[in-house]
């Protein structure tokens, strides 16, 4: 991979409905950190707004097998069946090359691997809810899944959750402001800014 720049990856994983997303996007907005979001990409179809090469990039199933056997990948999982995602190599060397730090949102699994194969580079963050009740309210208000796929979601949630001790730290969301406080101390830290 990349050798001129060795940045930084920063890793948040959590339960869907978590807030993770919130806070990805509150410390992409923070130029100080020089961050860049590492897209997945992803064998399912686009869901409402989504668009390829800004969410994730929307390729097929076929195509992700094949990339998956020519070992393109950083890391990748069937997160639900016939539902690949993963990294794609390039895209870290892509951010790396630009001189930026990599952010992922990502699934518990995912990170994990992020971090076993970059462990001094790496920093992993799980974002724990407040509660599963809180957690399938959130879901439902956003109104993007069936009722089904919700209680999928929460299914996995209670086998995500019990992963939270093999991250680096956990960031609890019951209060938004604090939460992102607390991520922006995280990144700051791990990047050694000087706090003003």
């Amino acid at each position: 991979m990349a050798k001129e720049f060795q940045g930084k990856l920063f890793v948040f994983s959590a339960p869907s409905g978590s807030g993770k997303t919130t806070i990805v996007r509150h410390l992409l907005a923070q130029e100080r950190f020089n961050l860049e979001f590492s897209i997945s990409a992803t064998s399912r179809a686009p869901r409402g707004e989504e668009k390829d090469g800004i969410d994730y990039y929307f390729i097929s199933r076929d195509e992700f097998i094949q990339k998956i056997k020519s070992e393109e990948f950083l890391e990748w999982e069937e997160v639900y069946t016939e539902n690949f995602y993963g990294t794609l190599k390039t895209e870290v060397e892509r951010i790396w090359s630009e001189g930026k730090h990599v952010i992922f949102d990502i699934d518990v699994a995912g990170g994990l691997r992020i971090k076993k194969k970059f462990p001094e580079e790496t920093l992993a963050v799980f974002v724990k809810p407040p509660s599963v009740d809180e957690l399938k309210r959130r879901l439902k208000e956003r109104k993007t899944e069936s009722e089904d796929k919700i209680n999928m979601r929460i299914a996995k949630a209670s086998v995500e959750l019990a992963t939270a001790p093999q991250f680096d730290t956990i960031i609890k969301n019951y209060d938004l402001s604090t939460a992102l406080q607390e991520a922006e101390d995280l990144v700051s830290d791990f990047i050694g800014l000087d706090k003003n």
